[in-house]
C-alpha cells in the first residue's frame, strides 16, 4: 500500500540506459515481421516509453504489488479493463452505504478513489485511462482519467545500429504415428546486433498528489528499473538486455529540473570502436563530462543524486577512463560526497517489497 502520508515533495530527473546484445528491443507489428524499431534517418535503435513501462508493471506484479494493467484470463479469456477495475475494487462494497445520502456518497467516492491507487502500484506511477465498461456504481465515481506523475520519453540508441537477420527453420514433431514426417516453419528472426538504449524519465512532484505516489514509491524506482530489465526480458527475442547505468537526480527547488541530463552522456570516440563495429557492452566507453558538468553547475538546487553503474561499463570523465567509481568520485566534486548516493540494488529491493501487512 503507497504511504500517503509520505508525500513527494521534490521533483526527480531519471537517466537510465540498458543494452541489448543479439536482440530485439522493442519489435514494430507493423512491419509485417515485428521488425526493431530503427530510426530510418539516423539508424538509431527505438524502444517506446509503453515497452519500458510493461517491464516495470511485470516487475511490480511479480513483486506482489497491485498492478490494475495487467495480463489476466479466466476459463482461457482475457479479463475486460472494466474486471480489472472491479478486481482492484474488490474491497469496497457499494452496498455497505446508503447511496441515497451525500455524506455516505462522499465516503463511497472517497474509498473507491483511496483503494483503487492503493492497489494500483502502476496507476499511481503512470496513470491511467478510465473509459471502461464495470458497474455503473464503481465507473461514475472515478475520474475519466488519472495523469501519471512518473512518465518517460521514448528511449534511443547512442548511436548507429546493424540488424542481423537470420533465417531459421524451425521443426516440430506434430505426429506420434509411425512413418509420419516431421512437420516445420520457417521464421523471419530479426534482431540488433548491439545497442545502448538511452531513456529519459521525470517524477513531477505536483502530479504526485494526484495519484497518491509516495515517496517510497519514489525510492522504489531505484531498484525497479533495474531488477525489470534483469527478469522481465527473459524471452527468446528479449533475451540478451542489461541494465547499464541507472541516475536519478532529485531538486531541492519546486518546480525546477535541469531536463535533458540523458543527452548530456555520450559515446567517448577515441576509447570506442565504431558504431558498425560494436557488439558488445566492452566495445564501448560512456563519457559523463557534460552530465557532471550539468549537475556540478546547479549543485545548490540538488539534494541527492542516487546512481548505480554496470561493473563491466567503462566510463571516462575529463579523460580519466576507469569504473563505477570514475562516475561516482566526479559525483562527490560535483555536488558533494554528502549527496551522492550509490544504489545496492538487492540489498534495498527488499525495503521496497510489499509488507504481509499490505498483501493480507
Amino acid at each position: 500500500m503507497s504511504d500517503t502520508a509520505d508525500p513527494v515533495t521534490n521533483r526527480s530527473e531519471i537517466v537510465f540506459l540498458y543494452d541489448a546484445v543479439d536482440a530485439n528491443p522493442n519489435g514494430n507489428p507493423l512491419s509485417g515481421a515485428n521488425r526493431p524499431r530503427i530510426d530510418p534517418q539516423t539508424q538509431q535503435a527505438i524502444v517506446t516509453d509503453v515497452r519500458l513501462k510493461r517491464y516495470l508493471r511485470d516487475q511490480l506484479d511479480d513483486d506482489g504489488h497491485g498492478v490494475y494493467i495487467r495480463n489476466v484470463q479466466e476459463d482461457g479469456d482475457q479479463y475486460t479493463r472494466g474486471q480489472l477495475l472491479e478486481d482492484r475494487l474488490n474491497e469496497v462494497e457499494p452496498d455497505d452505504y446508503d447511496l441515497d445520502d451525500d455524506e455516505e456518497v462522499k465516503e463511497f467516492r472517497d474509498d473507491i478513489f483511496g483503494e483503487f491507487l492503493s492497489e494500483s502500484a502502476d496507476v499511481r506511477y503512470f496513470g491511467a485511462t478510465m473509459s471502461v465498461d464495470t458497474d455503473e456504481v464503481y465507473a461514475k465515481h472515478l475520474p475519466d482519467h488519472f495523469t501519471g506523475p512518473v512518465q518517460f520519453s521514448p528511449g534511443k540508441s547512442m548511436h548507429a545500429v546493424n540488424e542481423n537477420e537470420e533465417y531459421d527453420s524451425l521443426t516440430s514433431v506434430i505426429a506420434t504415428q509411425e512413418n509420419k514426417q516431421q512437420g516445420g516453419f520457417d521464421l523471419d528472426d530479426h534482431r540488433i546486433q548491439y545497442g545502448l538504449i538511452r531513456f529519459h524519465g521525470l517524477v513531477d512532484e505536483h502530479g504526485a498528489a494526484d495519484t497518491n505516489l509516495s515517496a517510497a514509491d519514489v525510492e522504489r524506482l531505484d531498484t525497479l528499473c533495474w531488477r525489470a530489465i534483469k527478469n522481465q526480458t527473459i524471452s527468446r527475442s528479449k533475451v540478451g538486455q542489461e541494465p547499464r547505468l541507472y541516475c536519478r537526480v532529485e531538486y531541492t527547488d519546486e518546480s525546477f529540473h535541469l531536463g535533458g541530463l540523458d543527452r548530456d552522456l555520450e559515446l567517448d570516440g577515441e576509447h570506442s570502436e565504431p558504431d558498425e563495429e560494436l557488439r558488445t557492452v566492452r566495445d564501448l566507453t560512456l563519457d559523463v563530462t557534460g552530465l557532471v558538468d550539468r549537475l556540478d553547475g546547479a549543485g545548490d538546487r540538488i539534494k541527492r543524486v542516487r546512481v548505480v553503474v554496470s561493473d563491466v561499463l567503462q566510463l571516462s570523465y575529463n579523460g580519466k577512463l576507469g569504473g563505477p567509481s570514475v562516475l561516482h568520485d566526479a559525483l562527490e566534486d560535483a555536488v558533494g560526497a554528502d549527496a551522492v548516493e550509490e544504489i545496492d540494488v538487492y540489498e534495498e529491493q527488499t525495503a521496497t517489497l510489499p509488507s504481509d501487512e499490505d498483501t493480507a
